[in-house]
């Protein structure tokens, strides 16, 4: 049986996927869970809080943009990477999230994505 180094391994965004896969699955599943729940209506904020070598390293590696994807209904698998960061981008301008793709929350990028 023939493997390739995909077979084996996920692509994510940035520059360390071992920094943004985990993450992104992470923040979609959560998303997932609210939405599920029937908890997504009622939320206004979302605070993600990254530690060990995540918030170590998060900015540079992309993990703080893999949550806010994440979050936003984006799978690490299917995210179009060539308009990710566009995407991000957008999320601190606007000063909104889309929870799951359509609940808007208020987002502080300063506030709400925070690196231990």
């Amino acid at each position: 049986m023939a493997l390739s180094a995909l077979d084996l391994f996920s692509v994510g965004i940035g520059p360390s996927s071992s920094h943004t896969v985990g993450p992104m699955r992470a923040a979609k599943q959560f998303a997932d869970g609210l939405k599920g729940g029937g908890l997504l209506s009622s939320t206004t904020r979302v605070q993600a809080e990254l530690f060990g070598s995540l918030g170590a390293t998060g900015r540079g590696h992309g993990s703080d943009k893999a949550v806010v994807l994440g979050l936003q209904g984006l799978d690490p698998e299917t995210v179009d990477t060539s308009t990710a960061d566009d995407q991000v981008a957008a999320a601190a301008l606007d000063a909104e999230l889309r929870i799951g793709g359509d609940h808007r929350v208020d987002f502080n990028w300063d506030e709400d994505v925070v690196l231990h």
